[in-house]
């Protein structure tokens, strides 16, 4: 660490900040965010899920809370609204928080409520792909990939810059979340990443 240029003390050049406690923006930060409110969670009651350490799940007699972190973001749903509206109430004591009600979009994926639950969909993430890629005005297909020839790792001109087809395709990848219909040529395609060509 050193000082910001043109603030220079000149009588302790070699001085700088000690820090007592994490700032938000560094490195560190989130992880201690993290652990913080995972010694809240888990004073709580929650139980730290094994296949994801982002969710946390809360099951007293019939009432069940399921509470997922991503950063400093947090969905929490349940099957009592009494609960989960309780456990904001005592998550608001010891967080700063802000309560942005129903979810609605969340990570790039749309949460639209439905009579028989919720629909995801990524309806705006696509249409900014598509934007993105300039494609708006490009007609559907039944087939996302041609069946024939088969693409190789030589066919084709390789690119000179394979930086938006690599863009391209790991958006295509997060897109399958909510489309597993494009998980086979998704695959196809980031096979190759390494050398894509104006064919792939």
């Amino acid at each position: 660490m050193v000082q910001p240029s043109g603030f220079v003390d000149f009588d302790h050049p070699m001085h700088v900040c000690k820090l007592n406690n994490a700032i938000y923006g560094l490195k560190q930060a989130p992880r201690a965010w993290y652990h913080e409110l995972r010694q809240f969670l888990i004073t709580f009651g929650f139980k730290n899920s094994y296949a994801d350490t982002s969710l946390f799940v809360l099951q007293t007699g019939g009432t069940l809370l399921y509470l997922l972190i991503y950063v400093d973001d947090i969905i929490l749903t349940g099957n009592s609204t009494t609960q989960v509206e309780h456990f904001v109430n005592t998550l608001a004591q010891n967080f700063s928080l802000k309560d942005l009600g129903s979810l609605s979009y969340f990570l790039g994926v749309e949460v639209v409520p439905h009579k028989h639950g919720i629909l995801l969909s990524q309806r705006r993430y696509i249409m900014d792909l598509l934007t993105c890629t300039k494609m708006t005005g490009a007609k559907s297909v039944q087939t996302p990939i041609p069946t024939s020839p088969p693409i190789s790792l030589h066919s084709g001109t390789p690119l000179s810059d394979p930086t938006t087809y690599r863009t391209v395709v790991g958006s295509l990848q997060y897109l399958s979340l909510t489309r597993p219909d494009i998980s086979y040529t998704v695959n196809k395609l980031s096979q190759f990443m390494q050398q894509p060509s104006t064919d792939h």
